[in-house]
């Protein structure tokens, strides 16, 4: 059978079609529900912590193990550091390239920048905005190629600081990918190396300047700046060099390379003029190249038309300039050439009319060329960025494009700010979606990370709409954050955790405040700020604990767990990273294994451990207060937790006793505790002069009473044996099974020395029949009013009593309790109480 023809038509298909789908599963239903995109969680190694960026739960941090930890970084080879320098430069822009100007009238300060960076020194550019200092580093840079032996590298300082820099630095260097060494590490690497380092837009001097400079000794560092920026130390070791604006004639002839023609003398002189205006600037005769070259595209219009029809592509600088040709258009005034936004704004396509609206709500920042379809509405609004550079209106900053110097404060004033708000807004939904997109990289979303921030900044502040529920700007930063610290922008994931904390604040969003709270804290604690991560930390655990959030309040716990080991201070109450919250099997939340905290103070423990019982204390025993006024509360808990452990237990033991004597002693008016004399049984005696009281010792176990002791020795002339005398009981003493010792099988049976009270005991007259005495065996003290009566032991193995002191007793000694005087035992109970 021929495999493209699959049979005929009664079979349900014609010959030449394809072959039917394979069948679906039969578990899956038709309206089952997509497939959820898993989340884009990246593991990366900071310092000597491994974390794991999870954007559901939050970040999790652990210390890095030794297998996870990277090799020392090498250095990268030329064709990566070439890769890295392209991603690094601004994208060109669609449409045919424009001729690039030369360089005018720099040559002296080419020349000393580069005398001075071959000596090793560090050089600092400062020229207002527009003079040109973008276009001299990059000639500077070629001519520095050979000059160290990591060449040059090329950074940008735009809302840069000094430990951001040394990063790119190390970066820009070394191979370390998903890597983000501590601060020992990091400078011990860069220090290696020597490379001339040309950092344009430097926002910053002083102390953060020195401090880039001694982390790399071996670098010469040419820094571009304005004028406003702080000037180093005096220790420093910088030195400046002045770019001014150009002469009268490098402005006309730069004007002249500007237009593509020769310029005329009515155009020579508004040219002079402009020049004395803009005080020789640079970027002052770019644009004024650009409105010159829209006047003779506006001159040719209809002329071009009548002569070479509608279709025909005609250049304006290749047609013939003359007037009485064309439509006569005059040239911008004076103050229109000086502030020119506007009027080329104005002869722009809408598109990129659109583009500078959006640039100007943003605080300058020119969404990426890729963006501009998507926010515009236009599939061709990309060729946008390519009419904003020719005009002059955008320059590069980095790997992206800015409004140039002037340019904001012109639309501004032009009325291009009349829709920010809603141009804020359509900006940071589309970031929203695009920085969550799983195709989209870390790197790709840090090249737009002061676009996506300006539009999360923006919006914050602003009240949340009816539509906008969850706010627009938490969607963004949550979609953001994790991007930007996958992708090693640590300061961009700062700015972007508390632009979102404030919104979703300002949303009354609890759950998304205990996720910013604990990526702060992750972040400061990556940091080496134990004081802020601990404080973000805790509030993420209790915003996260009203919640009943288990996952997140596990993570964030273990977090704060490495913060308390970091700093060395206990979390006390706090569970430690090793232990788990259990899975709650009912929908309820799972409380932690010490009790859901309140707070976190440093508890002591105990000093004094002597009522620790190994026992567990139901939680009904529990006292709220201890005796030694032990105050309630966390602060005092583990101290009454010992106390109370003891105490229970001794309760429970006296409980057990009380029960006893209840149950045994029943409705017996003869009962031993309802015959409470006033005699003492156990009598001081003649010869020793102290009480015969200690403690009972029974068969199976001390029971803790006291009872009297023996003073004499017996025939063995050993205290403490089976021959000891033993004292009588009185005549009102009935024991029950339970206050009656039972003897052993194996014992001898001798006779009982007299007491030292004067009395005798008797001696049954038959040994015991039972082969065996009663499992469970208990003594109790009961007082007793006459020392006359004795205990005996039946033949069945039930003890019985005699009314008589010649009654039938056991035929081995019988140890009675009894109680002992208060003045002379401080260990018995008081008076006749009863011992609870």
């Amino acid at each position: 059978m021929d495999p493209n023809h699959t049979g005929p038509e009664e079979y349900g298909h014609g010959g030449d079609t394809p072959r039917q789908r394979p069948p679906r599963e039969s578990l899956t239903s038709d309206l089952g529900q997509h497939t959820p995109v898993p989340a884009r969680t990246v593991q990366l190694v900071s310092g000597d912590f491994l974390l794991t960026v999870n954007p559901v739960d939050g970040s999790e941090i652990e210390p890095c193990p030794p297998a996870e930890r990277p090799a020392r970084p090498g250095r990268l080879t030329e064709s990566e550091r070439a890769e890295v320098e392209r991603a690094a430069a601004p994208p060109l822009p669609p449409g045919p390239a424009q001729p690039a100007l030369p360089l005018l009238a720099r040559q002296d300060e080419r020349e000393s920048l580069v005398r001075l960076l071959a000596r090793g020194r560090s050089v600092r550019l400062v020229g207002p905005g527009g003079s040109g200092r973008t276009r001299l580093l990059d000639v500077v840079a070629e001519d520095c190629a050979d000059l160290a032996p990591d060449g040059v590298v090329r950074l940008n300082g735009h809302r840069r600081t000094a430990d951001d820099l040394v990063h790119d630095l190390f970066h820009a260097v070394f191979d370390a990918p998903l890597h983000r060494p501590d601060r020992d590490e990091l400078l011990e690497s860069v220090r290696e190396i020597g490379a001339v380092v040309v950092l344009d837009d430097l926002e910053f001097g002083g102390a953060a300047l020195d401090e880039l400079l001694d982390a790399t000794p071996e670098c010469a560092f040419l820094f571009a700046a304005t004028p406003d920026v702080a000037d180093p130390s005096a220790d420093a070791g910088v030195e400046d060099v002045e770019l001014s604006g150009l002469d009268r004639a490098a402005g006309l002839d730069l004007l002249g390379h500007a237009v593509g023609r020769t310029l005329t003398d009515e155009e020579a002189t508004w040219a002079g003029d402009l020049w004395f205006e803009s005080e020789g600037l640079p970027l002052r005769f770019v644009q004024a190249g650009a409105l010159l070259r829209q006047r003779d595209r506006l001159r040719a219009g209809t002329s071009a038309v009548d002569e070479f029809g509608v279709f025909e592509d005609v250049r304006p600088d290749e047609a013939p300039y003359d007037p009485a040709d064309g439509d006569e258009v005059p040239l911008p005034s004076l103050g229109e050439a000086a502030a020119p936004a506007p009027l080329l704004a104005s002869r722009l396509s809408a598109s990129a009319r659109a583009t500078l609206r959006f640039a100007v709500a943003l605080g300058g920042e020119v969404p990426h060329q890729a963006h501009l379809p998507a926010l515009v509405g236009d599939t061709h609004a990309d060729a946008a960025l390519g009419e904003l550079v020719s005009c002059g209106l955008v320059s590069p900053v980095g790997a992206r494009y800015r409004l140039a110097a002037g340019v904001p404060a012109q639309l501004e004033a032009a009325g291009y700010t009349d829709d920010a708000d809603a141009r804020i807004r359509e900006a940071a939904q589309h970031y929203a979606w695009w920085t969550g997109h799983p195709s989209v990289t870390p790197e790709r979303v840090c090249a737009e990370s002061d676009a996506i921030l300006a539009a999360l900044t923006a919006l914050s502040p602003l009240a949340a709409g009816p539509a906008d529920e969850p706010s627009t700007a938490v969607r963004l930063a949550r979609t953001a954050a994790p991007a930007f610290a996958a992708g090693l922008h640590w300061s961009a994931w700062e700015r972007a955790l508390r632009a979102g904390a404030e919104a979703a604040r300002i949303a009354g969003d609890v759950g998304e405040q205990a996720y910013f709270h604990h990526e702060l804290g992750i972040h400061a604690l990556c940091a080496g700020q134990l004081d802020r991560a601990r404080a973000e930390l805790e509030a993420s655990i209790g915003l996260r604990g009203a919640l009943a959030d288990k996952r997140g309040t596990v993570a964030g716990r273990r977090a704060l767990a490495l913060v308390a080991d970091r700093s060395g201070v206990p979390l006390a109450i706090a569970p430690t990273a090793a232990e788990e919250v259990p899975e709650a099997h009912v929908e309820e939340s799972a409380s932690p294994p010490r009790g859901v905290p309140m707070a976190f103070p440093d508890l002591q423990p105990p000093a004094d451990t002597g009522l620790v019982v190994p026992g567990v204390v139901p939680p009904a025993t529990v006292p709220q207060r201890t005796k030694d006024g032990v105050p309630g509360g966390l602060k005092g808990l583990a101290k009454r937790n010992l106390v109370a452990a003891g105490a229970g237990a001794l309760l429970v033991a006296v409980l057990g006793t009380v029960v006893t004597l209840g149950a045994t002693s029943g409705n017996d008016p003869a009962s031993p505790s309802e015959n409470v004399g006033v005699n003492p049984s156990a009598s001081q005696g003649l010869d020793d002069g102290s009480l015969d009281a200690d403690p009972a010792a029974g068969n199976k176990g001390d029971t803790g009473k006291a009872t009297s002791r023996p003073t004499d020795p017996g025939p063995d002339g050993t205290l403490g044996t089976a021959d000891d005398p033993t004292p009588t009981a009185t005549e009102s003493d009935e024991p029950s099974d339970e206050e009656t010792g039972s003897k052993e099988p194996d014992e001898p049976d001798e006779p009982d020395e007299p007491t030292p009270s004067g009395t005798k005991p008797t001696q049954s007259q038959k040994p015991p029949t039972s082969p065996s005495p009663s499992p469970t065996e208990t003594e109790t003290e009961e007082p007793t009013e006459k020392p006359t009566e004795s205990e005996s032991e039946s033949p069945t193995g039930e003890p019985t009593t005699s009314d008589s002191a010649s009654g039938p007793a056991s035929s081995a000694p019988i140890e009675t309790s009894a109680s002992a005087d208060q003045s002379t035992d401080p260990g018995t109970p008081d008076g006749d109480e009863t011992m609870i």
